[in-house]
């Protein structure tokens, strides 16, 4: 059960907007928060403005659209992965929200090689289904539902941009332990950069505690799949991904498991140390698959929901 301040931390700013933060608030009541008294809930509706609220005024996002952005992404990568070691993904009462909920299309069971990658892909799954059932308890009714996510073609046009693959052949992210890997390494580097680069959009403490810690385990699952590849050789591979990337999005955010030395580079980050950052808006040009602006696209062929939905452009 969360402690007073913090579920009341919750209520207040995660809501994208007041109206999603009224219905909070009634579910609330409804349900018997047991360790919010009335009093404080009674402060949180009747209080001066929240900071979705400042944020609306001023022109930005309020935290509950950023944390709403962050969940269409933890969608997709619980999705992947589940599929990945279970053959099923999330179960359809975690999937509902705000928004047209979609269907997944793609994905299954892979045969994995070795007992490491196996206990590595099934320990990721786990986090990124409990990335889902966190934001989705933070967010309340605020919190947006699955939308149409595409495990199938969208890889195949990946790997076509990175060369993976020739035109007019498939890339099956789920056929065996490597092109699992590959497909996991697609995903992790952006969503480490995504959290980094959205950061600063948050203005709530909790919130920004909480995001900063899916950040390092996001960290922690993108070495833990760097390092596998590079210990398979699968080096150059991941080169070409990262080109795939940056031709997506701008080239100044991306790299491969090896420099251009051929050595490893598990970490990337600038020339001081620091881990890259992408704007939603870049984020968006990779799952969507497309350098331009646009709204919907690869891994989203009808786009993500909630208030950030439209990729950069470039």
């Amino acid at each position: 059960m969360f402690g007073k301040r913090y579920a009341a931390a919750m209520i207040n700013r995660s809501a994208e907007n007041d109206q999603d933060r009224r219905r909070f608030l009634k579910a609330a009541g409804m349900t018997g928060l047991g360790v919010v008294g009335a009093g404080a809930l009674g402060g949180l509706a009747t209080g001066t403005a929240s900071a979705a609220t400042a944020a609306a005024a001023s022109g930005g996002v309020s935290d509950g659209a950023v944390l709403n952005f962050a969940l269409n992404l933890e969608y997709l990568e619980a999705e992947f992965y589940l599929n990945a070691v279970t053959g099923k993904g999330l179960a359809d009462s975690m999937t509902t929200g705000t928004g047209t909920r979609g269907g997944v299309t793609g994905g299954r069971a892979v045969r994995f090689e070795s007992r490491a990658v196996r206990q590595y892909a099934q320990e990721i799954a786990a986090d990124e289904k409990d990335h889902v059932q966190f934001l989705r308890s933070a967010l309340g009714s605020a919190a947006v539902s699955r939308p149409a996510i595409d495990l199938q073609s969208s890889f195949t046009a990946a790997a076509q941009a990175a060369r993976l693959v020739k035109p007019g052949l498939s890339f099956d992210a789920f056929a065996c332990e490597e092109n699992f890997l590959l497909a996991a390494f697609l995903f992790e580097d952006v969503g480490v950069t995504a959290y980094k680069g959205a950061a600063p959009l948050i203005s709530n403490k909790t919130d920004l505690e909480a995001a900063a810690g899916i950040l390092a385990v996001e960290a922690y699952h993108a070495g833990n799949i760097r390092s596998a590849l590079y210990e398979r050789g699968d080096g150059k591979a991941t080169v070409k991904l990262s080109d795939a990337r940056d031709s997506l999005d701008g080239p100044t955010d991306d790299e491969g498991v090896i420099d251009s030395r051929g050595r490893a580079n598990i970490v990337p980050a600038d020339n001081n140390g620091i881990a890259f950052s992408r704007s939603p808006g870049q984020v968006l040009n990779i799952v969507y698959l497309t350098p331009k602006a646009a709204t919907s696209g690869g891994f989203f062929p009808k786009g993500v929901n909630g208030e950030v939905n439209t990729s950069a452009g470039h």
